[in-house]
């Protein structure tokens, strides 16, 4: 057989300082956010209209941050996740410049940690992936780790190094684009009254309402960020046979906990940092999503009055509403019902 394929890297192919080019950059269009729209039915006013984001000073309404973030990590996926078993966790999440329609991005990788599993069958990789658009100004700067499976199982084991990973992003490293100017905010344009000077630290928020997964769906959204692991769309692939069925991406679930979370966090206009997330339990079509969000903390921004900070952890449950604010249980470990534990960092207008 011709090896001109790509089976994707293995546990045993990676080093420490490795640098990864990923293939095919992506021009960024209106078609995709109709329907990254259509998936997840995002209303963040941002987002959704020219005219308001005119009025905050930005040439346009900026591309949904989450799809960035999708379209980032999908160029990564044939280089390091192809052979993972599972996506384990995120952590020093920067998002930089705005992308807006006709925007170029690429991703680079950087391998900054390994450590083989006992069961000497699997491994976990550490890498720092950076997000560019075609005039090399950052978009997403973000650090995740992944178990992925080894190719020979008598391939020698590398000495372990675990990257020191910050446990949040502080306010002075968010990136907030020079020209926005909070100032002319349209509270009812946006959908909610409730700013950043309204939300108190400990504060839980249910985001009330759910949305089921189908299975079409899911897919269509995975391969629209290109991503290709098997998991998400061969039923007779390695993983998929542990489940017997197709495994949902992680960040499909990022997203519609993102878009529920409008109905409570309408203002939280521009996802600013992802601090630290892990997908606790697997998710399959037919699961019902519901989420809730706790205010971790709130600082002010350097320099700007017009723009305040809140530290969010959004919970995304499967087939149980938030209603009673499930978590985890005695042993410490997230209950059955959770899929999605992130914390991330959120930019709101202030009060003047």
């Amino acid at each position: 057989m011709s090896s001109k394929t790509n089976t994707g890297n293995f546990f045993e192919d990676f080093q420490i300082g490795q640098e990864i080019i990923h293939a095919t950059p992506r021009t960024v269009t209106e078609g995709d956010v109709s329907l990254y729209t259509a998936l997840y039915g995002m209303r963040f006013a941002v987002q959704s209209s020219d005219a308001l984001a005119g009025d905050l000073g930005l040439p346009g309404a900026p591309i949904d941050d989450f799809l960035v973030f999708h379209i980032v990590f999908g160029k990564t996926v044939p280089d390091i996740s192809l052979n993972a078993v599972a996506n384990l966790g995120y952590a020093n999440g920067v998002f930089g410049a705005p992308v807006y329609p006709g925007d170029t991005l690429s991703t680079t990788s950087e391998v900054i940690g390994l450590k083989e599993n006992s069961n000497g069958k699997t491994g976990v990789v550490y890498v720092r992936s950076v997000g560019r658009n075609q005039t090399g100004e950052m978009v997403l700067d973000y650090v995740r780790w992944v178990m992925v499976r080894k190719g020979n199982v008598d391939a020698p084991t590398p000495e372990a190094v675990i990257p020191a990973l910050s446990d949040a992003v502080g306010a002075a490293d968010l990136v907030i684009p020079a020209e926005l100017d909070l100032s002319a905010y349209d509270t009812v344009q946006a959908g909610s009254a409730h700013l950043w000077d309204d939300y108190e630290v400990g504060e839980k928020i249910d985001h009330v309402d759910g949305m089921t997964i189908e299975e079409a769906e899911h897919m269509m959204a995975t391969r629209l960020y290109q991503n290709t692991a098997k998991v998400h769309f061969d039923q007779f692939s390695a993983n998929a046979g542990r489940f017997e069925r197709r495994l949902i991406y992680g960040g499909h679930i990022i997203s519609l906990a993102r878009a529920l979370s409008f109905n409570g966090l309408a203002n939280a206009f521009r996802i600013a940092a992802i601090n630290a997330g892990a997908h606790t339990n697997p998710t399959f079509a037919g699961d019902t999503i519901y989420a809730w969000s706790e205010v971790l903390d709130k600082f002010e921004v350097p320099g700007r009055t017009d723009i305040g900070a809140l530290r969010l952890r959004t919970v995304a449950c499967k087939d149980q509403s938030a209603e009673m604010f499930p978590d985890k249980g005695e042993d410490g470990r997230a209950t059955e019902s959770v899929v999605l534990d992130f914390d991330y960092s959120v930019l709101m207008a202030r009060r003047s």
